[in-house]
């Protein structure tokens, strides 16, 4: 289930994916995907079953279809390492989307820019839209609202019974919304929010607001 937010005016959905709609703009925003991780890794040995790299593809498919955004922009790290067997599924993605696709750089995209440009995707360091500024690294900009990904923030829940739980979040400050990590073979970093900061965790295909 998605969650409706609204910032400075505008309105989002937050989805379980870990992507984000914005509704005015029609545009998706999605961060640290890290294609190719998986065949990086399995080039140096790691057992790590092959279908593992196409489940992030099949649900950039899914959210797409959801959605049907005009454009859909990846908020860096999209490809994790140098061009490997998880391109070309990539590149056959690219043809399947009607979607114009822009990419923030991120650290892990050092794959040559004009391979991207080859396949249509628009690059860039960050991208300015109205009020609001769209980043790989979190950074803040004074009268601009930041949408970032590079964290992959978590945050750990406790029960009464001592029980506690890390769940993958939208993690939104006062000018800032960091994204989770979109890909499924990454890690999560916890926050530790404040009771200033609104927290919205990914917990059985739902998007749930909690209180710090």
């Amino acid at each position: 289930m998605s969650l409706p937010i609204q910032i400075n005016s505008q309105n989002f959905t937050l989805h379980p994916s870990g992507a984000i709609f914005w509704i005015e703009k029609s545009m998706l925003l999605i961060a640290d995907v890290h294609l190719g991780k998986v065949a990086h890794f399995r080039k140096h040995g790691a057992a790590i079953p092959s279908h593992v790299a196409f489940e992030n593809l099949e649900k950039l498919t899914e959210v797409t279809n959801h959605f049907q955004p005009e454009s859909v922009c990846f908020l860096g790290d999209l490809f994790h390492s140098t061009l490997n067997s998880e391109w070309n599924d990539f590149a056959k993605w690219i043809e399947y989307t009607s979607a114009n696709v822009i990419l923030i750089s991120g650290n892990h995209d050092i794959i040559p820019p004009y391979l991207f440009e080859d396949l249509g995707v628009q690059i860039y360091e960050e991208l300015k839209l109205d009020n609001f500024l769209l980043t790989h690294h979190p950074t803040v900009v004074e009268s601009s609202f930041n949408f970032c990904g590079h964290i992959h923030p978590g945050v750990k829940l406790q029960g009464f019974g001592r029980q506690n739980v890390r769940l993958a979040c939208f993690f939104k400050s006062e000018n800032q919304l960091i994204l989770p990590a979109f890909g499924n073979f990454t890690g999560k970093y916890t926050l530790k929010p404040s009771k200033k900061d609104e927290v919205y965790v990914i917990a059985d295909d739902q998007v749930i607001q909690v209180t710090a």
